[in-house]
């Protein structure tokens, strides 16, 4: 890292790195989010490079912005966010506050194989507690991004006076003490903490797997809560608080727990209507842009279809939306909202990542304007589907845990019948288009090729289906898993919701049965 920093940097030893971590393992092992942030460290003030490392743990969120911030060259976090106990890992961030994309990338993993064996004094820990080139950012970042968060509170008296109450949980991870500071500072009561799972703990004791996006069955002891506090609102940060799931109580006294496709439509719907109400004129509608990743519902660009704002796609992952809002920015664009289905959402443009902490807080100002028109977050997602189309959507995954078995997999699937030849079709549904992000292809243009990034390194290929289906199969780059992602796309005005959920959980069976063979290939499948 060092290496090609100083190759892109002139100037690092003036501008220094950011450096941040989480509370996974203990603080004397060898995966310690801790003690890999402080080698980090000494290996970069070895070298006389200025460091800010934050002086305990913190949400992702904070690197990127620090980043930007403190206009330094680049940034990493320490987390494996919400992946098994034993995991840890790096986040690495550049200049823009946006996660380094090719060919940062690739060039980092170059200098790192160059440079293998560690360098005389890599190793000196002693360095962080001794070395005037270390600084702590931490209050100074905790004080600017509450204040650049109050940027998008728009109803702080609304807030301060609603009758709902919130409950949050942190999954043993990182989020706690930030999401306590979000909610003041958008002037609501402090959330009701789990307290089970309010302080950290490395072994995640009370969940069989520290992420939320999993639904009701992690969320127990945070509905339990709920219950017994009258609260109707749960909302759940990972592990390292990047990520946010939503849960409400219905009349019925069952809880609904929202997808990422779900909370996204709400938090699209309810960004924009902020900026209408502080834009009356509309007259920069032009200039307004939201995002999401390809894998991600198209709810979004159906409402910007509607009211005329700007809607574009990016690969999955959020390197791909931050890197994309910077060159929008810098364009003098306005981007109000990016999500990618995996509940991860970006809510204004202060952190180019995903960021849970402030997502959590606005979706209690969502559901507290909402509670004062006696309106509920499941009534008005209803209402979003019906006024620009209900998007019906499934996703979820298959263990694998072979690479080559993962590799065989899509490769069959571009030498379907013959050499080269896509299928055609799945069972008894057509297949109108393909369009393979690892080879570059895309049979609905002319020339066939594709018009987002090619991304050989990974698994993803889409079928559009001639019914209006689009199922999305794809590698995941962190865990080993096939995800799958279908969804159909109503015109306003069809209102035969179970019609369009049991369509597509008869396509999704017969692509399940036909394209991935989980039986012969030894998937093992995974509610999402």
């Amino acid at each position: 890292m060092y290496k090609y920093l100083e190759r892109c940097f002139p100037d690092l030893k003036k501008r220094g790195f950011v450096i941040g971590y989480d509370t996974r393992g203990q603080v004397t092992s060898s995966c310690s989010s801790k003690r890999l942030a402080k080698l980090t460290a000494a290996v970069l003030l070895n070298k006389d490079v200025p460091v800010y490392l934050f002086s305990t743990y913190v949400p992702t969120p904070f690197v990127p912005y620090a980043v930007k911030q403190l206009q330094a060259t680049a940034g990493v976090m320490i987390t494996a966010s919400h992946n098994p106990k034993q995991d840890n890992g790096y986040k690495v961030y550049w200049e823009s506050g946006a996660q380094i994309a090719a060919p940062h990338d690739k060039e980092i993993l170059k200098c790192i194989e160059d440079n293998l064996e560690p360098w005389t004094g890599s190793w000196n820990e002693t360095l962080v507690d001794t070395s005037p080139l270390l600084k702590d950012p931490l209050y100074e970042v905790s004080k600017s991004y509450i204040e650049d968060l109050e940027n998008i509170c728009f109803h702080r008296e609304l807030n301060s006076t609603t009758s709902l109450k919130f409950i949050h949980t942190s999954f043993h991870g990182v989020g706690h003490d930030y999401v306590q500071s979000a909610f003041k500072a958008f002037g609501f009561a402090p959330p009701i903490p789990v307290p089970e799972q309010k302080d950290p703990d490395q072994d995640f004791p009370t969940v069989r797997c520290p992420n939320p996006e999993e639904g009701e069955c992690v969320l127990e002891l945070s509905l339990r809560l709920a219950e017994k506090e009258g609260a109707r609102v749960v909302v759940a940060t990972d592990p390292d608080a990047d990520r946010l799931a939503v849960a409400e109580q219905l009349e019925s006294g069952q809880w609904k727990v929202f997808t990422g496709n779900e909370l996204a439509a709400l938090l699209g719907w309810w960004m924009f209507t902020c900026w209408k109400e502080s834009h009356p004129e509309g007259s920069s509608i032009e200039n307004v842009y939201m995002l999401a990743t390809t894998v991600s519902s198209k709810i979004l660009q159906a409402i910007a279809l509607k009211e005329g704002f700007q809607f574009e796609e990016t690969l999955p992952g959020f390197k791909w939306i931050g890197n994309r809002v910077k060159q929008l920015l810098d364009c003098g664009k306005e981007v109000l909202f990016a999500f990618e289905e995996s509940i991860g959402f970006m809510c204004g443009t202060a952190v180019l990542d995903k960021d849970g902490v402030s997502a959590s807080v606005v979706v209690a100002e969502m559901a507290s304007y909402l509670e004062d028109r006696n309106v509920t977050m499941a009534q008005q997602l209803t209402w979003i589907y019906e006024t620009y189309g209900y998007h019906v959507a499934k996703t979820s995954y298959f263990i694998c845990h072979d690479p080559l078995t993962i590799k065989s997999v899509f490769e069959r699937l571009r030498n379907f019948s013959s050499e080269k030849r896509y299928p055609q079709s799945c069972g008894c549904y057509e297949i109108l288009h393909v369009r393979d992000v690892t080879t570059g292809y895309d049979s609905s243009r002319s020339d066939k090729k594709l018009v987002l990034p090619v991304s050989k390194s990974s698994q993803m290929i889409t079928f559009v289906f001639c019914n209006g289906c689009v199922a999305t199969l794809r590698a995941s780059g962190t865990e080993p898993k096939i995800k799958y992602y279908a969804e159909f796309c109503a015109p306003p005005g069809q209102s035969d919701k179970a019609h369009l959920e049991d369509e597509l959980t008869k396509l999704l069976n017969a692509l399940i049965l036909n394209f991935l063979e989980p039986e012969k290939n030894g998937l093992i499948w995974r509610s999402a």
